[in-house]
């Protein structure tokens, strides 16, 4: 893990956690107490052997001034974590496990309580998340093109979908198979957006959502109904 200053000088942040070499690493969050997570979504190498249902050996590192440390564990290829705008959650994207899960967030940065939020369906494998005012998750999901938006209750809607039904039950039979390749999930059978993988939320009114996509040289975007929660490293310097 690195950290990119705006001179161009690439510093190196965290190279170990627990005396072990960090594994794939994958996504990094400062929170509001100048706290770092950092989500390693397998110890496979390489990381194709964790694109299949059954394997959890993931987890979150957690660094503040105590360290770094794994703070989570047995997690289905973790990707990004967001916490909630009441700052007593700490959600999680459980790519191949197809899960949007959620800890319990402690003062002093435990995490416990662990709890599934959304489980999804047949070709919706999430890779980001972002949060809404309302306390709603927004989760892009690549295979299946969709935006998705989930309560903490758990009610759920679908924002954007540009699937393709052919290439689902393609990738969805060498998922189960446990035979799932970059070349079959790379294949391009959309129409407009090409695996999305993000969301940002941005603009005045943080109601301009904008979405990273893996396979195109461009970035969508689109106006949603509910503005985006504040980032704290909107305000970092």
């Amino acid at each position: 893990m690195f950290r990119l200053h705006r001179d161009g000088r690439l510093v190196p942040v965290l190279r170990q956690v627990d005396g072990v070499d960090l594994h794939v690493t994958n996504f990094v969050l400062l929170d509001e107490h100048d706290r770092i997570w950092v989500t390693v979504s397998t110890r496979h190498q390489p990381r194709i052997g964790a694109f299949r249902p059954g394997v959890q050996d993931g987890y979150i590192v957690l660094i503040d001034r105590a360290g770094a440390r794994i703070v989570a564990d047995r997690i289905g290829f973790t990707n990004e974590v967001r916490i909630d705008p009441t700052g007593r959650w700490l959600y999680v994207v459980e790519t191949y496990a197809r899960r949007l899960a959620r800890f319990r967030l402690a003062p002093d940065g435990k995490l416990s309580a662990r709890e599934t939020v959304e489980e999804f369906g047949p070709g919706e494998f999430p890779d980001g998340v972002a949060l809404d005012e309302e306390g709603g998750a927004w989760v892009t999901c690549i295979v299946s093109n969709r935006l998705i938006r989930v309560m903490p209750d758990g009610r759920r809607s679908v924002v954007l979908d540009d699937s393709d039904a052919a290439h689902i039950a393609a990738v969805e039979a060498a998922y189960r198979s446990g035979t799932l390749t970059r070349d079959l999930l790379d294949r391009p059978t959309w129409r407009k957006l090409a695996h999305i993988s993000s969301l940002a939320f941005g603009g005045p009114d943080r109601r301009t959502g904008y979405l990273g996509v893996l396979l195109a040289d461009r970035i969508p975007f689109l106006r949603l109904p509910v503005a985006g929660a504040p980032m704290a490293h909107w305000e970092w310097r």
